[in-house]
């Protein structure tokens, strides 16, 4: 089976789902080829991949500089063309834009099945044929791999280490010369989204008030005896409107009805559907919810639509023509205010996913005390979830994770426990009534975004 896996160099280093899904390819297949795409520095780290026995190719031309998610769909598309792969592995997102949107657009570009959020890929042989059946074990359930397929691997595998026999062999690079691009669908020509300025993310800074582990359960009896609810009322929208709006759910309709004078609501159908009656319809703007089924889904119909697409969006504003959409950037360091110059415009857009009274989450810090966790939510009548980290370690189903790749929360009391505070986590909790975080770590961002802080081990 010819497998192919797509990898990303983030910061001279192979994004960690990359090495997932290349390391899941070495379990499946003898005939396993990397592509990557960036510029020629970036073959220093993907030449150290040469020694798994692995091909390794590298796509870079300086019409492929600054393309976004679509233009880069489309260029590593026109490379696996070329590879004729049975089977291609890509990791679920990169740490740098968080955007899962690649893998989703290069299925649909080569018109082959998507299978998204896969966890491992059990193999067994059939019982009247000697050919394997490849099973995914997916966030969604099992599923069965018929090939020609595109599999998105969440970071369930550890990368091996190379044979010390093993030699380093070259890294072949590939040019325009190779593929026969489309220029004018490469590079910033290519990239109909266009990031406008960026600028450190303060939103949902609060005032912290230090207590001891001995004040904390009088202090979550008092706030759970408050007849008032202490969620943050979100900031009204009053600005222009755009004129044809479309959105995809109740929920994405929520945050699309202030700004549109006219809105059409549609189910969550097939994407390909929603596109075929949006080339008919041409709306101004499509607002998916960023859940799984959106994160899925809304690339599928923009690789269609060929328009394009800002991830996980915390706010959207319009002057009445351009839709002008904030997310967070660069692993969640900075906020990036984007637009798109064609049409439809389109967004997946945050949106509350619980209607719990209290959240306990927990983070890396407390990976070895799960049970511990789950006592204390059983205690106080809470709801258990988790940041990303506990979820990438496979100790925390996605269902509970919270942050920009997962669920959007605003409980009257959110608990933080050993969660350091990155900004994917904290743009998720903002409108939380009463947010207490519990680490050691008396410097962690966390307590900037805190009510109340408790800095000791839980």
């Amino acid at each position: 089976m010819k497998t192919v896996v797509c990898v990303k160099v983030c910061g001279g280093e192979i994004n960690p789902f990359d090495e997932s899904a290349l390391e899941c390819a070495l379990t499946l297949s003898s005939d396993v080829t990397v592509l990557s795409m960036g510029p020629e520095s970036a073959a220093e780290a993907l030449k150290p991949l040469t020694r798994l026995g692995v091909r390794v190719i590298l796509l870079s031309d300086k019409i492929f500089a600054g393309s976004d998610t679509l233009a880069t769909a489309y260029i590593l598309e026109r490379a696996i063309k070329k590879l004729d792969a049975d089977m291609i592995l890509c990791g679920r997102q990169s740490v740098d834009g968080d955007t899962a949107q690649v893998g989703p657009m290069l299925s649909q570009n080569l018109g082959i099945s998507l299978i998204a959020g896969t966890i491992k890929i059990k193999t067994d042989k059939t019982d009247k044929t000697n050919e394997r059946k490849m099973i995914a074990e997916t966030r969604m359930g099992e599923v069965r791999i018929d090939t020609p397929a595109l599999v998105t691997v969440e970071r369930g595998y550890f990368l091996r280490f190379p044979s010390i026999f093993s030699r380093e062999g070259e890294v072949e690079h590939w040019d325009n010369s190779d593929i026969n691009c489309d220029p004018n669908r490469c590079g910033l020509d290519g990239s109909p989204t266009r990031v406008l300025k960026t600028f450190e993310n303060e939103r949902g800074r609060r005032s912290c008030k230090f207590i001891s582990f001995d004040e904390f359960l009088p202090l979550i009896e008092d706030l759970k005896s408050r007849r008032d609810d202490d969620r943050r009322e979100k900031q009204r929208y009053s600005g222009e409107r755009l004129k044809n709006v479309w959105a995809v759910g109740e929920k994405a309709a929520e945050i699309a009805r202030p700004m549109a004078e006219k809105l059409t609501v549609t189910d969550e159908l097939d994407p390909r559907e929603i596109a075929a009656m949006a080339e008919k319809d041409m709306p101004d703007a499509i607002l998916w919810n960023s859940d799984f089924w959106g994160r899925n889904n809304a690339p599928i119909a923009a690789a269609i639509l060929k328009t394009g697409l800002c991830a996980d969006c915390t706010s959207i504003e319009t002057d009445g023509e351009i839709l002008y959409m904030y997310r967070p950037a660069r692993s969640g360091n900075i906020t990036a205010k984007i637009k798109c110059v064609t049409k439809p415009q389109m967004a997946t857009v945050r949106t509350e996913s619980t209607s719990a009274d209290i959240i306990v989450s927990g983070g890396r810090g407390v990976s070895d005390k799960i049970d511990k966790l789950y006592s204390l939510a059983d205690k106080i009548g809470a709801e258990v979830c988790s940041s990303r980290g506990l979820v990438d370690m496979g100790k925390m189903q996605y269902e509970r994770q919270v942050g920009l790749t997962g669920r959007q929360v605003a409980p009257k009391i959110y608990i933080a426990v050993g969660i350091s505070g990155a900004v994917h986590h904290t743009c998720a909790i903002e409108d939380s009534g009463t947010i207490i975080a519990i680490n050691p770590d008396k410097d962690a961002r966390i307590f900037d975004y805190a009510d109340y802080g408790i800095v000791a081990e839980f």
